[in-house]
């Protein structure tokens, strides 16, 4: 067998977790669901575990894993949302990885990523490192083996990059084609260029590194992952698959790789049933004797690289030119009006480049109070991201710290640890690379920017925000009612931006609707309730309670008393304070229940107003998340309360309509809109 195919997809979303709540919030631009990442699962990632195959007559004859069948990675942060959130999908992706070793010689078909899609060339040494150490350490914990190979964001790549790609153990990379520089065959002493010679994408080349290490890379095929990308080639599972087994010579007898690489969104989310194209074409290759599915892993292993090729540094597949995307106003964009620029990337870039020195140099600087290698920790910490359960992170302080901490001090180096994972996410490509600075993707990186500068502050007490301001000013909106980056910035933070008190407010509202153990965790919190009654009088409702709040992340605390009075609809006003005391708690509630049992409302919210003070929540204090989920619980209930209203007529007045109907005479209109109804 001398000719193989091997297709990859690269799967990934930017992380869009608000970093506050640890929980992805309502997007509208999603709908009709809750979030991009449920609504690419459902029509791309959870499609292509189960891909249909169809008979002539259109009658499904098998549903496949396609997962299995490719080489393909995922990045670690959209995993990480699949386990939580759409659990069958993700175990079907681990599932197809093991059934791809079995079928390729021992070698599976995930590679693995760069944790959060950072540009890697643009990032700092330690960064670099973190990232890649990260993303094998997500994959070794989710796939249970080692990753022969790494997917670089936008393929974005140096040398600095695959030195520590290759001093981790990762094998090989895959590039665009445009990404090779020199090239020298195997025996020959000359180096060709393109320009002498075309350059051969049907083989592994061999990287020679400035430390002297080898490393391996793919560069797939251009023009034919273009189709696949961006033509119509998935409207026809037949026509997909002749252009795979068409691009090979019909003559040549040497051994040759076809390799195409595409956004893995492309089967399904991309193009609508791009899923069973693929699925299509898979069985198809299979069934031709002539030519074998391979992944990279596999193939290099029986073709080891021999040619040997120069990598151009600062390129990447999606910018021509080189990584401009993600710093200046290079040209490169998708779309927008025709006068539209992209000249906010310069200062957003400058801005977080500002930003991370600052916080760096804050970590570097406090964290070695208490640990004995600060950046070893940070590398160490993503075990604690992917297990945050107190014996998992006890085991954790304990390996690095300098001495035993007490809890303050485990507190802080929680929150110096969360900093520097939020400093990190916050240079997540998406944010440089569409249109404009008010794109969710840049209102995202931004909340994470504001979470460090708060941690940074927490334990500090140094606020960067404004000068990190003065930065953004600069980054102008093509949108001019968007102002600038600084305009967008503080529009965001108002209901993104949380604090426990915060937090204790959104679990007050929920539990008007929702009943909750006393202990329960709520978002990223752990909730202990101390106390809590429920009261009613007509239609007014009202949950007055004291909470304990423990950040399950940072392990940061406190006690709040709360009150939520609502008067129906959604007239409602919540309440949170610190807890003064049980004492205090007791009187002031019995005062409020009097009141309320009276039915002097207005009494109720100046007893409420006179204890608590100005800390008063609203609907629109919350986020999108609780929003929502507080209108639809109103809804509900006001549906219900129309729904027996409805039906109460309906039945007082049935002896009539009987009557009316026996008569042969019409019943009124009314009577057809309540049954409708």
């Amino acid at each position: 067998m001398n000719k193989f195919i091997c297709i990859h997809g690269h799967f990934y979303q930017p992380p869009r977790e608000n970093p506050w709540l640890e929980a992805v919030s309502y997007q509208d631009s999603a709908y009709p669901f809750h979030d991009w990442n449920e609504r690419v699962n459902a029509e791309c990632y959870a499609p292509n575990t189960r891909a249909r195959i169809l008979d002539e007559k259109g009658f499904i004859v098998e549903m496949v894993n396609n997962y299995s069948r490719i080489s393909f990675n995922f990045g670690p942060t959209l995993l990480s949302w699949m386990e939580s959130h759409t659990e069958e999908t993700y175990n079907a992706i681990l599932e197809a990885d093991k059934n791809s070793i079995a079928r390729f010689s021992g070698h599976g078909s995930a590679i693995a990523q760069c944790y959060s899609h950072m540009i890697m060339p643009l990032a700092s040494t330690r960064d670099k490192y973190t990232q890649i150490y990260w993303g094998i350490r997500d994959f070794e914990k989710r796939f249970n083996r080692i990753p022969e190979g790494m997917w670089l964001p936008e393929t974005a790549v140096n040398n600095a990059t695959m030195e520590i790609m290759s001093d981790l153990g990762i094998r090989y990379t895959v590039l665009a084609p445009s990404q090779a520089g020199r090239f020298k065959i195997h025996g020959q002493e000359d180096w060709q260029t393109e320009e002498s010679q075309a350059l051969d994408v049907s083989k592994p080349y061999a990287v020679s590194l400035p430390s002297g290490k080898s490393f391996s890379v793919f560069f797939y095929d251009g023009p034919l992952s273009q189709s696949i990308a961006f033509e119509n080639l998935l409207q026809n599972g037949e026509r997909f698959a002749s252009k795979l087994l068409d691009a090979f010579p019909d003559t040549e007898d040497k051994v040759r790789l076809l390799s195409v690489a595409t956004d893995g969104e492309t089967y399904g989310h991309h193009h609508k049933f791009g899923d069973m194209a693929l699925a299509y074409a898979i069985q198809r290759i299979e069934a031709d004797t002539n030519v074998q599915l391979t992944n990279y892993g596999e193939f290099l292993e029986n073709f080891p690289s021999e040619d040997e090729v120069e990598v151009l540094g600062n390129t990447s597949w999606s910018c021509a030119h080189g990584i401009g995307r993600w710093q200046i106003d290079c040209g490169c964009s998708t779309g927008g009006e025709p006068d539209w620029n992209q000249k906010w990337r310069a200062p957003l870039r400058e801005s977080l480049n500002w930003l991370s020195q600052k916080l760096d140099s804050s970590f570097d600087e406090e964290a070695r109070k208490y640990l004995a290698d600060p950046w070893a920790a940070r590398n160490e910490y993503t075990d604690v991201i992917n297990d945050r359960s107190p014996e998992n992170v006890h085991q954790f302080l304990n390996n690095h710290s300098v001495r035993d901490l007490d809890d303050s001090e485990k507190i802080t180096v929680l929150k110096l640890m969360e900093m520097q994972r939020h400093a990190m996410l916050m240079h997540t490509s998406c944010a440089w690379f569409f249109n404009d600075v008010s794109g969710i993707e840049t209102e995202q990186i931004f909340q994470y920017a504001r979470r460090a500068i708060q941690l940074n502050e927490d334990v500090l007490g140094d606020s960067l925000e404004k000068e990190y301001l003065s930065y953004l000013e600069p980054a102008k909106s093509n949108i001019p009612e968007k102002g600038n980056g600084k305009m967008i910035y503080k529009k965001i933070m108002d209901k993104a931006m949380m604090d426990l008190p915060k937090i204790c407010a959104h679990f007050a509202l929920d539990a008007l609707f929702e009943e909750f153990n006393h202990e329960s965790e709520f978002y990223s919190c752990l909730i202990s309730l101390k106390n809590f009654q429920d009261l009613k009088n007509g239609k007014a409702r009202m949950v007055f309670g004291c909470a304990e709040m423990k950040s399950g992340i940072t392990w940061e605390s406190g006690t709040y008393n709360f009150c939520v009075f609502h008067q129906g609809d959604y007239n409602l006003i919540n309440f949170v304070g610190e807890f003064k005391g049980g004492d205090d708690f007791n009187h002031n509630f019995e005062t409020v229940r009097k009141a309320f049992d009276e039915g002097k409302f207005s009494d109720v919210i100046s007893h409420l107003e006179q204890y608590f003070g100005e800390t008063i929540y609203s609907l629109k204090s919350l986020s999108k998340n609780e929003q929502k989920r507080i209108f639809d619980a109103i809804l509900v209930s006001t549906f219900e309360e129309n729904e027996r209203i409805y039906q109460q007529l309906y039945e007082s007045n049935g002896q009539l309509n009987k009557y009316l109907t026996e008569q042969d005479i019409a019943p009124p209109k009314i009577f057809g809109a309540i049954v409708e109804t």
